[in-house]
């Protein structure tokens, strides 16, 4: 894992968009597995940005949902679908048939955690997995547990999930997740990892110690290849962390 730390939350966002478009100016058919939640929004604003400017290479852009609230309907205004289309389907031009997404509230969430691993089988490997951190190192709703579930799979949502800012505001909470699985993630050819947000503090700091444990599905990134991890300075302020602009 390559960790570049950024003096603030609106440099992270700025590079991790600068890195994204270079891989799509190399490979404009780029599969990307984004993530939801506040760290990647500004990410994502700087995208919507460089598109207005330059939208060709976003031509052939394909996008993969990591994950979604089980059991709420998609047009709820917390879904991740609604975050997605929001911040990124909508505004980038991306057409029907190039949006793999996981259904909300489908009948059968097993069949439907199926169907996605098909998808990935179909069409992946991920080129580029946009990644976040929750509170508890959790990656998508892979959560800190004994064992970790490598394929897409129906998630038991931890608490820290349970408390997150998307669920403050639902209607009706969510009875569990919907994920692609830590092979999928690991399988993917490039990982975006962005690292922001007040209550992480703790988190980060466990993951610099550079050891893997399924405690902290996040430390897992450590055995892949090609990490560039985006880390703010308001998420590392405690003493002896280093720091630089490189």
């Amino acid at each position: 894992m390559e960790i570049h730390y950024c003096t603030d939350y609106d440099e992270m966002s700025q590079r991790a968009c600068d890195r994204l478009i270079t891989v799509l100016k190399d490979k404009p058919n780029t599969l990307l597995c984004p993530t939801k939640g506040a760290s990647p929004m500004g990410f994502y604003r700087q995208l919507v940005a460089h598109y207005k400017k330059d939208p060709h290479i976003f031509k052939e852009l394909a996008i993969i949902k990591q994950d979604e609230w089980g059991g709420i309907p998609a047009s709820d205004p917390n879904s991740c679908e609604t975050y997605l289309k929001t911040l990124l389907i909508e505004p980038l031009g991306i057409s029907e048939d190039r949006y793999i997404s996981f259904e909300s509230s489908p009948v059968d969430a097993k069949k439907e955690s199926n169907r996605m691993d098909n998808e990935i089988q179909e069409r992946g490997p991920i080129d580029v997995c946009i990644l976040g951190m929750g509170k508890n190192g959790h990656l998508g709703f892979n959560e800190p547990a004994k064992h970790l579930i490598p394929h897409c799979h129906i998630a038991e949502l931890s608490p820290t999930s349970l408390m997150g800012s998307m669920t403050k505001n639902m209607t009706h909470p969510p009875n569990y997740g919907l994920t692609l699985g830590m092979a999928a993630i690991l399988q993917s050819k490039e990982i975006i990892f962005l690292l922001s947000g007040e209550g992480k503090k703790e988190a980060i700091k466990e993951l610099l110690k550079k050891e893997v444990t399924p405690y902290l599905p996040a430390s897992f990134l450590w055995l892949h290849p090609n990490v560039h991890c985006y880390l703010d300075r308001d998420s590392v302020q405690w003493e002896g962390t280093p720091y630089n602009n490189k």
